[in-house]
């Protein structure tokens, strides 16, 4: 995989970030009223810093899941997309159609959204329908998916979605840069859990550090034997337990302590300042600061907090936004040198359709969660 994030700095970010979303660093409270009042001119001229063209901007299409067997997914996606004011109509930059949870409904709703003129797709969210789609719409149109599969990428698929290869990438270059040159691996059985080890190890690899052979375990008795055996007797200095399940607090607790235990972006998921558990470990996730305001306005318009599903759908659709607007919704309008910067933090692509995201590493203390490490695309 080309074109990694890496963390920047070896000096902490001493950022604190509160818990409840609400009352996150009281600074941020004039950018989310800033991104609520964003209306016709999108929220891609703000992340930009500067004013976006508006002469002939181009048209694109949001494919989101909101019948099968997850409409809540592609709630969350049409929330996020609309956010600010923005609308998802047949007239304006973004259309809007469902997807289905099938590559058949998904290719259908492709081919009608390039019918009415879309010139780049947002989407679709699962990587199994990204074939059909890429299909569908034919090579000279983008398909920007919000999966996190890298195998979907290449012939005008570019994948948006936050992946186990760039957690990986984030948090073991930390711990590298911190000495902590020997890392376990525990996941549980399962494709994240197998993509998850593999990206670890080939990090290890790029960074020097000695990577234990992965252990596939949700037993937390079990795998403190495991990793002791495998490390000659004694726990390794750290321990990368990527999975976000119900076995995360249990295999955390029984390393707490012992070892750095260290996680994924799958953790956000978790509110991990509310497991003690999770206490004094570090886990990649993406920048709150370029998160919270985005947070806080979803959380104003629609009563719920947005996970990282709706900031990758929100960052997708304003990268399509922009990009129209500029006229260059093409594969290399999305290749473009400077990348972008979304609420997730910064990211490009390469040319392969591979992304490359800065995410943050985040120390998860007492009361609250830090940022010491910041990222880069």
């Amino acid at each position: 995989m080309t074109d990694q994030s890496s963390i920047q700095s070896d000096a902490p970010a001493r950022v604190a970030v509160r818990r409840d979303r609400r009352v996150f660093l009281s600074g941020l409270a004039a950018s989310a009223s800033l991104l609520s009042a964003c209306s016709a001119t999108g929220l891609g001229s703000v992340l930009e810093g500067k004013p976006a063209k508006s002469d002939g901007p181009g048209r694109a299409a949001l494919l989101a899941p909101v019948s099968g067997r997850a409409p809540q997914l592609g709630q969350i996606m049409r929330n996020a997309a609309t956010l600010g004011g923005n609308t998802l109509n047949d007239t304006g930059e973004m259309a809007f159609f469902d997807s289905g949870d099938t590559p058949e409904t998904a290719a259908t709703a492709a081919r009608l959204a390039v019918a009415g003129g879309a010139r780049m797709i947002v989407g679709p969210l699962f990587g199994a329908q990204v074939a059909a789609v890429s299909q569908a719409v034919g090579s000279g149109v983008p398909v920007l998916t919000l999966s996190n599969d890298i195998s979907v990428a290449g012939r005008g698929v570019f994948v948006l979605g936050v992946t186990p290869e760039q957690s990986a990438r984030a948090v073991l270059t930390f711990a590298a840069r911190r000495g902590l040159n020997t890392v376990g691996v525990v996941v549980a059985p399962g494709a994240f859990g197998a993509r998850s080890a593999e990206a670890a190890a080939t990090v290890g690899k790029a960074t020097g550090q000695t990577m234990l052979p992965p252990i596939i375990e949700t037993d937390p008795a079990a795998a403190v034997v495991k990793l002791t055996k495998a490390n000659g007797g004694t726990l390794p200095k750290a321990v990368y337990l990527p999975g976000a399940g119900a076995e995360l607090e249990a295999l955390a607790s029984a390393l707490r302590g012992k070892t750095q235990v260290l996680g994924s972006s799958q953790w956000s998921s978790r509110d991990p300042g509310n497991l003690p558990a999770l206490r004094d470990a570090w886990y990649a996730a993406p920048d709150p600061l370029a998160f919270e305001p985005f947070a806080v306005a979803y959380q104003s318009a629609h009563g719920t907090s947005p996970g990282i599903l709706a900031g990758v759908a929100f960052d997708g659709v304003e990268t399509a936004r922009l990009l129209g607007r500029i006229q260059e919704q093409t594969a290399g309008g999305l290749t473009r040198d400077k990348g972008f910067s979304g609420v997730l933090g910064p990211y490009k692509f390469s040319k392969s359709g591979l992304c490359s995201r800065g995410l943050a590493v985040l120390n998860v203390g007492a009361g609250a969660i830090t940022m010491i490490g910041s990222a880069s695309a």
